[in-house]
């Protein structure tokens, strides 16, 4: 590549899920945002998921039940061999989708991509990313399109990543590759302050912070995956949730105060600032309440064999409340037989009842001000909503709730904190960067030769610049090759 010829692109993640890979009219959606991304001047890196839900033929749940109509004890290695097959197809539909249309795109597995994980087939977590290949691809003008869900252990064993597993990849590669941003295309068009299944007036929140979102996925939200949002908070890249199939800015997720120290990178500094000290509800169960009264204190040794023969069954707890006499947590309903079980075995009489849910109020703003319990108590009260339990953290209150009450409970918090008016500061998309001088193929060797995820080696540098690609043409394709989605 000579002097001159080169221009600077800045890296963007793209991941797609699997309802947007699904269609050749979805994959012309997805088509739309890597042309765009190619024509604002970034060097997109797109990752996908399986094609369809349960029931498509390529779906994860749909080669499951291949093997499970044969075996029911399939090994862990042959059941991830088998499910990183999804993922791998549709990298390989999306990156010809890609080609067809004009934009030069190669497709890539894990482990081709470069993503080292431990050994735990099922629920690998990536131990490094090796993004070598993925340089090349990106200074020769091609897209890479990376399989996400699955990576290569050092032996060469191929494991996938568990629940979630692509926005997981899509947020390490992020931060391997420095990237500007990683977005989170869905169906959805983007974080929403409530299910809006549930409150008809749920609507997009612009910005949001790593921890708020966190803790909305642990507490119910389908929309991202917790890990995904770890890796980036860790890595501090920008992740936005956004529809596939809308031009709508979605919802920025980022750390405030680091952004404000990236004002000189492509990405507009946001200050996330609210009035609220509530910003989402979200809803979760179905769950059982399991309350023992036949129980000695906190110190006798029986109540501590509870806890420690409850967890030795793979049983979690939720919403514990523990006095002397008493003890009452929340479980999951599925396990509500097995509780049962142990504690009998225990020489206990536990009351457990079924038909709860757990419902949330989440605001960063919560910690340290005053009065957020009474509010919440009161308007649950004003709604005929019966309180079961409470917990907190500096993130949320949660209430367990009987479930005929969950809807009611979700409209009434939604109201109390004023969550269908508009207060969020603007969520500015990328910014175009003006070509500038490009990496050479030594700097990018010096400097990414491998990441560490979450990436802790050279981690000051990557928060003072955001990776770049040096490219000799966009190589993007005429205008008569656009799907007309834009």
């Amino acid at each position: 590549m000579e002097k001159g010829q080169a221009q600077e692109r800045p890296v963007l993640i793209q991941k797609f899920g699997g309802t947007s890979v699904a269609t050749a009219e979805t994959r012309a959606q997805v088509t739309g945002h890597v042309r765009q991304a190619l024509q604002q001047g970034y060097a997109p890196v797109v990752v996908v998921s399986a094609m369809g839900r349960a029931g498509a033929p390529y779906a994860t749940d749909t080669l499951l039940s291949l093997v499970q109509d044969i075996a029911r004890d399939t090994s862990p290695r042959s059941l991830d061999l088998l499910l990183s097959c999804g993922e791998t197809i549709s990298a390989v539909i999306m990156a010809e989708t890609l080609r067809v249309a004009g934009i030069p795109a190669v497709p890539f597995t894990g482990a081709q991509a470069g993503i080292i994980t431990d050994n735990q087939f099922g629920s690998a977590r990536i131990l490094r990313i090796q993004p070598e290949r993925i340089w090349q691809a990106l200074s020769q003008g091609i897209v890479p399109v990376v399989a996400g869900f699955q990576g290569v252990t050092e032996s060469g064993e191929i494991t996938t990543l568990g629940r979630g597993g692509s926005d997981t990849t899509a947020a390490a590669l992020g931060v391997a590759l420095r990237a500007v941003e990683v977005q989170i295309f869905t169906d959805v068009n983007g974080v929403m302050t409530a299910d809006p299944r549930i409150e008809p007036d749920a609507r997009t929140l612009r910005t949001i912070s790593y921890r708020e979102v966190m803790e909305m996925a642990q507490l119910g939200a389908k929309v991202i995956h917790p890990r995904a949002v770890e890796i980036a908070m860790e890595g501090r890249v920008p992740l936005r949730v956004l529809a596939t199939g809308s031009r709508a800015p979605g919802t920025l997720i980022v750390d405030a105060r680091e952004m404000a120290k990236r004002s000189g990178e492509p990405v507009t500094p946001v200050e996330i600032r609210s009035d609220r000290v509530v910003r989402a509800v979200t809803q979760m169960g179905e769950m059982a309440r399991v309350v023992l009264t036949d129980v000695g204190g906190t110190t006798d040794p029986q109540t501590l064999e509870i806890f420690t023969s409850l967890a030795a069954g793979g049983i979690s707890l939720d919403m514990i409340q523990v006095e002397p006499g008493r003890i009452a947590f929340a479980i999951d309903a599925s396990r509500v037989g097995l509780a049962r079980s142990i504690l009998l075995g225990l020489g206990h009489r536990p009351a457990i009842e079924s038909g709860f849910v757990k419902v949330s109020a989440v605001g960063g703003g919560m910690q340290g001000v005053p009065g957020v319990m009474a509010r919440i108590l009161r308007a649950l009260a004003d709604a005929n909503v019966t309180v079961y339990h409470t917990s907190d953290s500096h993130v949320n209150i949660s209430c367990l709730v009987r479930s005929g009450d969950m809807a009611m409970a979700v409209r009434a918090l939604h109201r109390e904190f004023l969550l269908d008016a508009e207060d969020d500061p603007p969520s500015p998309m990328a910014q175009t960067v003006r070509p500038t001088a490009a990496l050479t193929r030594d700097d990018r060797e010096k400097r990414n030769g491998y990441s560490q995820v979450p990436v802790r080696i050279e981690a000051a540098q990557a928060r003072e610049q955001a990776g770049r690609v040096g490219t000799s043409s966009t190589r993007e394709g005429s205008d008569e090759h656009a799907t007309g989605v834009w």
